[in-house]
């Protein structure tokens, strides 16, 4: 049995606490520095500590003689749990999406004895994973093109949105430059532009730049395709109201203030769906070709409990990178990347599974 340290107990958090510790195959240990969060009801099995992991050497105590620490805590506190994670030489893994934390990550990493593993979850995570398996069927590449989007099942508001991931995460993403390649250049886009309309299964969706979903796929692929973008999905309007939230109102420069009035006025739903829709164009035996991957995911009960989507997805996502690295298919030191994994074993593993008992898959020519 192997000792895992979950640092977050939100959402997410106490989702994959649960996850792990019903395997009978790890003692978890849940750390929050608040006493409600850890206070809500988890298996017997989940030890939980409340620590304010900020203070200096604190959360490198706890993580003393343990096999790995994963991170669910808020983005800006990402590094500080690599460094712990650094000094004590514990496997880390995380969930963000912020680019300058993962640069950070990448930097420890350099030398380590243990594994760094970041951006575990849906996007970035599975997303590249899905996205490099598409592209590696490719003699040469055209273009790849990522969109994923968690969204509420019945949305009943003028943001046609609930919040079912991180608050901070979510404004995060849509205030920070992002990475596409275009034209073959590795450059930075605004968020929230590049605006296009799709329909999936008859329903229509908008789809804009957010920042992070790449991960480090940019940087793998860059001369290698022409086009490569990353794009969260929403129903159609949503990117207008956040653009004169974000720049005619300025909350972009006042992000508590908006985190306030996106948490007291829109409420959380378990009733969300997840889409994962990832197209890949390029020649292979001379011809052009394309394939679509086209997942949804909804909500569902796992074991006597509902969970959202985005939890399921995202826990998962993290959890089976954590299987796959005990049972020794990953590296066990230095820099791992998501497109490292191979996509048959991450959907063969028993979390991965959370993705292919819902799986669809598309291959056009074109």
């Amino acid at each position: 049995m192997k000792n895992i340290v979950v640092v977050g107990a939100g959402k997410i958090g106490s989702t994959i606490a649960e996850m792990l510790s019903a395997t009978g195959d790890y003692r978890v240990t849940l750390v929050d520095r608040s006493a409600a969060q850890l206070a809500a009801e988890l298996p017997a099995g989940v030890a939980t500590q409340e620590l304010d992991i900020a203070a200096a050497g604190e959360l490198e105590k706890v993580l003393a003689g343990k096999f790995a620490v994963l991170s669910a805590a808020p983005f800006h506190l990402t590094t500080r749990i690599a460094e712990a994670a650094a000094a004590t030489g514990v496997h880390y893994l995380d969930l963000t999406e912020d680019v300058v934390s993962t640069r950070r990550v990448k930097e420890l990493a350099r030398g380590a004895k243990n594994a760094f593993i970041p951006q575990c979850g849906l996007a970035p995570g599975f997303i590249s994973i899905v996205a490099n398996d598409l592209a590696s069927r490719f003699d040469t590449l055209e273009s790849v093109r990522m969109r994923v989007g968690a969204l509420p099942q019945y949305p009943s508001n003028a943001l046609n949105y609930n919040l079912t991931w991180s608050t901070d995460g979510v404004i995060n993403e849509y205030c920070e430059p992002c990475e596409a390649i275009v034209e073959g250049e590795l450059i930075e886009v605004p968020p929230l532009e590049e605006r296009e309309e799709f329909s999936l299964d008859g329903v229509t969706y908008e789809a804009f730049n957010t920042s992070g979903g790449l991960g480090t796929l940019a940087e793998t692929l860059k001369g290698k395709v022409r086009t490569l973008n990353y794009r969260t999905i929403r129903y159609p309007g949503h990117a207008a109201i956040m653009k004169a939230l974000l720049n005619d109102l300025g909350l972009r420069h006042r992000r508590d203030v908006l985190k306030d009035i996106f948490e007291s006025a829109l409420p959380s739903t378990l009733q969300d769906v997840v889409i994962v829709f990832v197209t890949v164009s390029g020649r292979r035996n001379g011809r052009l070709l394309q394939e679509t991957y086209a997942n949804k995911i909804y909500s569902h009960r796992v074991g006597n409990i509902v969970r959202s989507a985005i939890q399921i997805t995202t826990a998962s996502g993290i959890c089976a990178v954590l299987d796959m690295l005990a049972d020794g298919s990953l590296p066990a030191k230095g820099f791992v990347r998501q497109e490292d994994i191979a996509l048959d074993a991450f959907l063969a593993n028993r979390f991965g599974r959370a993705y292919a008992q819902h799986e669809m898959v598309s291959r056009l020519a074109s």
